[in-house]
């Protein structure tokens, strides 16, 4: 089973753009409206959108996730390689279920803290 979870940028950063986001709105609709029309139109439209996401990140309690980390149900990222831990006791299992042999175990017991 995987878990998603979602991150949204700090309280600073999504200040930053919301403020960012104001400049390019005056910017828009003072400048490249007058000056270019149709993508004048389109420019402000997508600097509403930057700062509406960044306002509500910034002064929301909820706020809009900007990315998403997916974890394996064993908390390793997804992809990601198991502890040192978790490779010991996966050995040690496999020698208590008499799959492997004590001198098997014993050489990956080593094999695997030679790696911390």
């Amino acid at each position: 089973m995987r878990r998603n979870i979602k991150v949204k940028p700090g309280k600073t950063q999504s200040t930053m753009g919301f403020v960012t986001g104001l400049i390019f709105v005056g910017i828009g609709l003072f400048v490249v409206i007058p000056t270019f029309g149709p993508f004048g139109i389109f420019w402000t439209l997508i600097a509403v959108a930057i700062t509406v996401t960044n306002g509500i990140n910034a002064f929301g309690k909820k706020g809009v996730a900007s990315h998403e980390i997916v974890m394996e149900d064993d908390g390793q990222p997804a992809g990601g390689q198991p502890s040192v831990e978790q490779r010991l006791e996966e050995a040690r299992s496999l020698y208590d279920r008499g799959l492997i042999t004590k001198e098997e175990y014993e050489a990956k017991r080593a094999e695997i803290l030679k790696d911390l």
